[in-house]
């Protein structure tokens, strides 16, 4: 799943254990591993709220908000 974090594209996706597992995804086209502790017990449903929580000091007049863009 893919989202727009304040103007910041990010991905989560469960890994084979269940868990889930932050990309922070590049200009290029590449990702990187984030260092993003979210619980496991979280519904997709839920994702955006729980980024929203997380990077809100990042927010800014013009990247207000966290959407879902998959």
């Amino acid at each position: 799943m893919k989202f727009d974090v304040f103007g910041k594209r990010m991905s989560l996706e469960k890994n084979a254990t269940g868990q889930w597992v932050a990309w922070h995804s590049g200009n290029d086209g590449k990702r990187q591993r984030m260092e993003l502790a979210v619980p496991d017990e979280l519904s997709e449903n839920e994702l955006a709220q729980y980024l929203f929580d997380v990077f809100h000091e990042e927010a800014s007049p013009w990247n207000g908000d966290v959407t879902r863009i998959d």
